[in-house]
């Protein structure tokens, strides 16, 4: 599957799906538009790249000039436990071919002609940076909906060697329903209002409850650590909290710390009817309100987060009044007393 589009009648490019001798070039682009520095360290291995499009946990969809030269890229990655869950990013165009639409064509194709033929794909999100618009706006225009900004995400070595921005970087969390799944979840009191004007925003149908159940005295906590050490980013994602969640919450804390994590992410599931408990102990804890994550665990997310890094709300370039409307909340949020 391929679409053509002339520049001029010498210069054409084409986009379509990823084929193994394209690898080399792909870790060839992200050396020239990030250097080392780009957190995900797939994108520098070659044979990783090729191994993760043959079994589908990404996919990469690039655009080739008829040499056969990789000039941009964009890429679909399963959520690690949710196979019906995919996060489009990782887009990048080489400089000299910039402000050709080839970001544009890439999008289409991705939306129009490869999810659709791809039904086992019923989610999708992305995480478009927050030093600029123009993947913003590619959200927007393909049907995206803003649920919440991850503060200080980004490190500010990402972007050393185009110059693009000061400081870390936050991105702006977008959902879109590609097959929609309505089920119960459970609105934390403290964000019951702003959470009910982000699901009426969503193309997707669910019952809203209010969460006033306390915590069963025999539940366990489940939960799971990643730490990106190059990043200083620790996610902390709660399948489950049960009665021991403070105590988790600690050991979990401590242990990110320990490899210089500054960036305290913690997933939790709405489908528990005492998640607003949950909340409040992690207000307590200095964590602010992050985003609404649909279908993270199949039922949906909430994230909290928590900075020992300055925020970088007032380096926050948003394209829509509504991504303007979150950001006064969450920065209101984040500077309340516990």
């Amino acid at each position: 599957m391929q679409k053509n589009i002339e520049k001029n009648t010498t210069d054409t490019f084409s986009v379509g799906d990823f084929r193994p001798e394209d690898a080399e070039e792909i870790v060839g682009l992200f050396r020239a538009v990030y250097g080392d520095s780009y957190p995900v360290r797939l994108f520098y291995d070659p044979e990783a790249i090729i191994a993760a499009n043959t079994e589908g946990s990404v996919y990469s969809i690039v655009a080739r000039t008829p040499a056969g030269k990789i000039i941009g890229v964009t890429h679909l990655f399963r959520h690690e436990n949710l196979p019906i869950l995919y996060e489009w990013g990782a887009g990048l165009v080489l400089k000299k071919y910039r402000n050709m639409g080839v970001n544009q064509v890439l999008n289409e194709f991705l939306h129009n002609q490869f999810l659709p033929a791809r039904p086992h794909i019923e989610e999708i999100f992305g995480e478009p940076v927050c030093n600029h618009t123009h993947l913003q706006k590619a959200c927007n225009a393909f049907g995206y909906v803003e649920t919440g900004i991850e503060a200080a995400l980004m490190p500010a070595e990402a972007y050393t060697k185009e110059k693009s921005a000061e400081g870390r970087v936050a991105t702006l969390c977008f959902f879109r329903s590609c097959i929609p799944k309505p089920h119960r979840i459970f609105l934390p009191p403290g964000y019951e209002d702003i959470m009910r004007k982000i699901y009426a925003r969503l193309n997707d149908q669910r019952e809203l409850c209010l969460s006033a159940e306390t915590v069963p005295a025999t539940s366990l906590t489940e939960a799971e650590m990643q730490i990106f050490e190059s990043a200083g980013v620790v996610r902390m994602t709660f399948e489950s909290a049960g009665s021991d969640f403070s105590a988790r919450l600690t050991d979990l804390e401590n242990s990110a710390r320990a490899k210089n994590a500054v960036v305290f992410q913690a997933f939790l599931n709405l489908k528990q009817p005492w998640v607003g408990q949950i909340v409040s102990i992690l207000r307590k804890r200095g964590y602010f309100f992050g985003a609404l994550l649909p279908r993270w665990f199949d039922s949906d997310g909430l994230l909290l987060q928590k900075l020992d890094c300055p925020p970088d709300f007032d380096r926050m370039i948003l394209w829509s009044d509504f991504a303007r409307e979150l950001l006064a909340f969450i920065k209101n949020d984040f500077s309340r007393k516990a």
